[in-house]
């Protein structure tokens, strides 16, 4: 396994269709960055859920997940499930969170998701974040489509185990749906340390990336 480290990251991008897709994607790795890169500003965008419980939710977890962060979300209310047709709206809202931040990494949806609001975002977003390293996330979900993983980021079990229980605890609206409990999350963080011969781990999609070689 080959290691590639960051440079510092004082700054990260994190988007999702839905809210609680980026505490499922991300959860683990934004414990690790709130606390390794402190002061961490957090820059975040989700398409559905404003004016619902939902918004709410993802306000708290945020929070929780990113400790001590300076944290700035924006939740739109494009209708779940329908992203496609409101393509230019979200093309727009793209452009406009593009200009105003700066991240080091931007998280999204990973391209091959076959849902389409998280396939749709995952595409347009590297319409507009072209110079930067963009990390698809994965969602465990009906459909079977989990992505052929590139990129790992270990985790210890405390954090694999606390990422669980915080989306349980801060997500109560999904607790009906049979997938969405802390066994689905952290059967998957292993699966994942399993790749990457970690006690559990994150998997990311990466399109593409450019490689700096330099001396010791």
């Amino acid at each position: 396994m080959i290691d590639l480290r960051c440079g510092g990251i004082s700054q990260i991008a994190v988007l999702g269709a839905h809210c609680d897709d980026i505490a499922i994607g991300i959860g683990g790795t934004l414990l690790t960055l709130a606390k390794s890169c402190a002061p961490l500003r957090v820059r975040g965008l989700v398409l559905s859920g404003a004016g619902s419980g939902r918004a709410d939710e993802e306000r708290a977890a945020l929070r929780a997940f990113c400790p001590g962060a300076d944290i700035d979300l924006t939740v739109l209310d494009v209708p779940d499930g329908r992203a496609p047709a409101h393509w230019d709206r979200i093309k727009q809202a793209l452009f406009e969170f593009r200009v105003a931040v700066d991240p080091q990494v931007v998280f999204a949806p990973q391209c091959g998701d076959m849902h389409q609001d998280h396939r749709l975002l995952a595409e347009l977003v590297h319409t507009e974040f072209r110079h930067h390293l963009v990390l698809g996330y994965e969602i465990p979900k009906w459909e079977s489509d989990m992505p052929r993983a590139t990129v790992f980021h270990p985790l210890d079990r405390k954090t694999a185990q606390d990422k669980a229980r915080l989306l349980v605890e801060h997500y109560p609206s999904q607790r009906d749906r049979d997938w969405f409990d802390a066994d689905t999350f952290l059967s998957l963080a292993r699966l994942r340390g399993v790749h990457c011969r970690s006690a559990f781990a994150e998997a990311f999609v990466l399109d593409k990336a450019t490689l700096t070689f330099e001396g010791s």
